[in-house]
């Protein structure tokens, strides 16, 4: 039989052994690049984590010029400095006058694409909640995003009732979120047409915070008098 005619033999195919070698090593490579990555830009997210968050708390109350950061554990309340940020959840608001202007709370709920988190005020002169700027959603944009936008559904907070019960351990009345249009009482959120899903996450969001944060908050009413503060320009 010619050269020409003669069968070409197959490639020779590297071992199964090799493959999987080489397979381990671009997955240690790979898995050293996600935690080399996520170790350099950890910092740096968190630091645009609580310029925002502090921004927010600017925002929503607006007459402060100075807040202090607090912890709320259980029945405890902690004054924190401002290296320790992090482990606040309760920032208050101060005027020039180191009057105290109202109390910045978060809160979280379902909403139809996934969780709405926001940073709403309380004012303890008015037993109310006076704004709110959400932190964090992925709602449909031009629908979700309604409830910061619309000028019907903010004056659900001028302010919202948020009043204690007798015996100061939860709200009088649940924070509710009624049909557009329904609205009777003053805790009641009059919801948004188009937008109905969002705007009920904001009441139990609301509701779920200010129920379990609100009663051992103005317990240690007399802590917030006295703050550590940090300025709006700091």
């Amino acid at each position: 039989m010619s050269a020409e005619t003669d069968p070409v033999p197959p490639p020779v195919l590297p071992s199964s052994r090799k493959l999987i070698t080489a397979l381990a090593a671009i997955a240690m490579i790979s898995g050293l690049l996600v935690a080399v990555t996520y170790e350099v830009t950890a910092p740096v997210i968190k630091l645009n984590q609580q310029r925002a968050l502090e921004q927010a708390i600017f925002k929503v109350l607006p007459a402060a010029t100075v807040h202090a950061n607090f912890r709320l554990e259980g029945a405890t309340l902690s004054a924190l400095t401002s290296e320790r940020f992090a482990e606040a959840n309760v920032f208050a608001g101060y005027n020039a006058d180191q009057v105290l202007v109202g109390i910045a709370m978060e809160g979280a709920a379902r909403g139809y694409q996934d969780v709405v988190k926001i940073l709403y005020a309380y004012d303890p002169a008015q037993n109310g909640i006076t704004g709110f700027t959400v932190l964090q959603s992925s709602e449909t944009p031009g629908i979700g995003d309604k409830v910061e936008t619309d000028a019907a559904f903010q004056e659900n907070f001028n302010p919202l009732d948020a009043s204690l019960n007798a015996g100061g351990d939860a709200l009088a009345h649940e924070i509710i979120t009624v049909k557009n249009g329904r609205k009777v009482n003053p805790w009641e959120i009059d919801g948004i047409s188009g937008a109905t899903i969002t705007s009920t996450a904001i009441g139990h969001a609301l509701n779920d915070s200010a129920q379990a944060m609100l009663p051992p908050l103005l317990a240690n009413r007399d802590l917030l008098i006295a703050p550590h503060t940090k300025g709006e320009d700091d």
